[in-house]
């Protein structure tokens, strides 16, 4: 009797000590969530380019305690950076200095195309004359900053250097285009089997359809061997 007692008492015992575990480790699974979620709410407010700002942050002070540390040595930095680069990442860093050098990699977008014409104008334009600048500001006055409403018909005047400007660059312009021929619309190699653009179209709309179902008939046709 008194050893089942006894063996109760002990499997007792050792219910308490694994709830009481359990109890432990919920607890501390709760505290972990919560930091889990106080981190991830933390995260959220941080900008959207958070992470590229740290890495780059990271890559700036490993950069600078390097270049520290061969100039204590006496060593050149730039001619053990370029010693750690593969001939792979030399040649993809090359030809990206290439394309930065030339940024007019062709035709892609009407709107990409006016913005680097834009910005060549931009360029080729000699520094603005201060003395010119506050001149022309006293003299028009609120109209100087311009307007929905302002008009200046006859109260400025171009400059002749500004003129032969305008027109070499007009002129520079029609001898590029001169360059580059227009895209062909049609292909001259194709057969031809319609009488105008919207008969095109069409044509188009009805091979999408029936082509495989009427491609005898047209070859028949064709041949002159149709009943």
């Amino acid at each position: 009797m008194e050893t089942t007692k006894t063996a109760a008492a002990e499997k007792l015992a050792e219910r308490k000590a694994r709830l009481l575990d359990l109890h432990k480790k919920r607890q501390e699974a709760r505290t972990d969530n919560h930091h889990e979620v106080v981190a991830e709410d933390a995260r959220k407010k941080l900008p959207k380019n958070w992470e590229a700002r740290k890495r780059q942050a990271e890559w700036i002070l490993a950069d600078d305690k390097a270049r520290s540390e061969a100039q204590a040595a006496g060593k050149d930095y730039e001619r053990l950076k370029l010693l750690e680069v593969s001939a792979v990442d030399a040649d993809r860093i090359e030809k990206k200095k290439k394309r930065k050098d030339n940024p007019d990699l062709g035709f892609s977008t009407y709107e990409a195309q006016t913005a680097r014409q834009y910005n060549r104008l931009v360029k080729s334009m000699p520094a603005r004359d201060m003395e010119k600048y506050e001149r022309q500001k006293e003299e028009l006055g609120d109209a100087f900053y311009g307007g929905a409403h302002t008009t200046l018909h006859s109260r400025t005047k171009d400059t002749p250097g500004a003129i032969t400007k305008m027109v070499n660059d007009l002129e520079q312009q029609i001898e590029r285009r001169k360059k580059y021929s227009r895209r062909r619309i049609y292909n001259d190699d194709a057969d031809v089997d319609f009488i105008n653009e919207r008969n095109s179209k069409f044509n188009k709309k009805l091979d999408r359809f029936y082509s495989e179902h009427t491609a005898e008939i047209k070859q028949n046709l064709e041949r002159g061997t149709a009943i």
